[in-house]
């Protein structure tokens, strides 16, 4: 069976299983799709990402920083600070949200995404954390 990593973002829900162990850089295929959905797909990785939230195509052109703002560094730390919280909301319902925090998030910071990846999920914590007026981690650009 191939490795395979997904990560989706649906609604505000992010879905990922990972099991792949490659660390190549390989070229990125993106489409933006008139429903307001960003999809990033790269074969050779196996991994696809899926964003379908109502807004955030157009918040990721208009507000959030140009990509090579950030360094994949930062925006791993970031995701990975991020992602935590996340999943800990994800597995207390009775005090978190679950229509926010539907699904847990199995993104392995030893497992080179890529910057793209990288880039979308950092831009759709700061995008979710600012539209549903949650705080994920520490402080949260209000871009």
């Amino acid at each position: 069976m191939k490795n395979a990593v997904y990560i989706l973002i649906i609604l505000g829900t992010i879905i990922a299983c990972s099991t792949a162990k490659t660390n190549v850089e390989q070229p990125v295929t993106k489409n933006v799709a008139l429903s307001d959905t960003v999809r990033i797909a790269n074969d050779s990785l196996e991994y696809e990402v899926i964003i379908i939230d109502n807004g955030f195509s157009t918040w990721l052109a208009s507000r959030a920083f140009p990509r090579q703002y950030y360094s994949q560094s930062y925006l791993e730390t970031k995701n990975r600070l991020y992602i935590t919280e996340w999943n800990n909301r994800v597995l207390q319902p009775q005090r978190y949200s679950p229509n926010l925090y539907e699904m847990n998030i199995n993104y392995n910071p030893t497992i080179d995404y890529g910057y793209e990846v990288n880039y979308l999920i950092y831009n759709y914590m700061i995008y979710f954390q600012n539209t549903y007026k949650q705080k994920l981690w520490g402080y949260v650009p209000s871009r």
